[in-house]
């Protein structure tokens, strides 16, 4: 049985909202992967069965790599159709925030929404959410936002709204915000929710192939150079690292999501427990990192790479050159190893 968790109080306050508007915004965070993507178009296609006009708004564009999933041909792109991002808020009754805690993580979408005086309603299972949300419901411990968006339907009665397109954005963003079910999903409820979600009969199998099995040529050979030429093993602390900078991407042709997996790849080697991947972006540095067992990359991307996330699966985003954040790397290793890493430094 799946425990209701969220406050009844929440519940009803939730419900009042939705019953007493027509016009709904829903937004995730920038750059949206599958939970950000899966639990937006989810809600979104549930509201519009209920009769309300929603709408789902994101700061940019989804990577080629989801456009699989199931209405995101309908979303509004803020980079791409600014003005009529603006006319969805403006004319909002009700703006829901998924997957995101702050209203910092949605670029400039925050200048459009901060002036509003619809209510936000906040979906998100990160950790240490703002007070910039009239309705707050946060559970870090629940394993997607997508899970949380399907307890939220459930508590209010809703599941018979949830469709087999629904049901398919939820799956594909519980199936990526676990790594294919590899981490964040030790609640057996997590599996209970799953069952209750395939029993609306949607191509787990497609869905399973194009979100975990399907890369473009170039894209696996970016991989396959950095696992070859650019991964570092540090055997003694159980860390990995890869670095990519501007012009190893421009050289395989990069596009947003080629490299999604990669983090996880160095995981599999035997003794290697975290791993860090460095992406260098036009404006940034963008930190991934993932871990095994009892290892926290949260707290190594909130205290050094600006950012946070789980304790498995983590990210940051750093300001400075590239050389700079693998520095920062380094000052990690010494500050969690610092035997071990004094003494690699004697041996070179």
């Amino acid at each position: 049985m799946i425990s209701p968790i969220i406050d009844d109080k929440v519940i009803e306050r939730l419900r009042a909202l939705i019953n007493g508007v027509q016009r709904i915004a829903i937004t995730c965070h920038k750059s949206p992967d599958g939970d950000a993507l899966g639990s937006t178009l989810a809600l979104c296609r549930v509201l519009r069965r209920l009769g309300k006009d929603a709408v789902v708004v994101t700061p940019d564009m989804a990577p080629k790599s989801l456009e699989f999933v199931p209405g995101v041909r309908e979303i509004v792109v803020l980079t791409k159709h600014e003005m009529r991002a603006r006319h969805v808020f403006n004319d909002a009754q009700l703006i829901f925030c998924l997957d995101f805690n702050s209203l910092n993580r949605i670029d400039r979408l925050a200048e459009l929404i901060e002036p509003l005086k619809a209510p936000r309603v906040l979906i998100d299972h990160h950790l240490n959410p703002d007070d910039s949300f009239d309705v707050s419901i946060s559970f870090p411990e629940l394993s997607s936002t997508c899970e949380l968006v399907f307890r939220v339907l459930m508590q209010m009665g809703l599941l018979r709204f949830l469709d087999r397109q629904a049901a398919s954005c939820l799956y594909v963003g519980m199936l990526t915000d676990t790594g294919g079910f590899a981490y964040s999903c030790d609640n057996p409820e997590f599996y209970e929710v799953m069952a209750s979600i395939m029993r609306r009969r949607f191509d787990r199998i497609t869905l399973y192939n194009k979100a975990m099995n399907t890369f473009s040529a170039d894209s696996l050979r970016l991989q396959g150079y950095a696992i070859n030429e650019k991964m570092q093993l540090f055997p003694e602390q159980g860390a990995s690292l890869i670095v990519l900078d501007k012009s190893e991407l421009e050289r395989f042709n990069y596009n947003r999501g080629d490299t999604e997996t990669l983090v996880n790849k160095p995981l599999a080697i035997p003794g290697i427990y975290w791993s860090v991947f460095l992406r260098e972006d036009p404006d940034k540095i963008k930190v991934s990192c993932r871990s095994q067992g009892e290892f926290s990359v949260n707290d190594i991307c909130s205290r050094y790479f600006n950012g946070g996330g789980h304790k498995n699966a983590a990210g940051g985003d750093f300001t400075g050159t590239i050389d700079e954040a693998v520095q920062v790397f380094h000052q990690v290793l010494a500050d969690l190893f610092p035997a071990t890493t004094e003494q690699q430094t004697q041996e070179q």
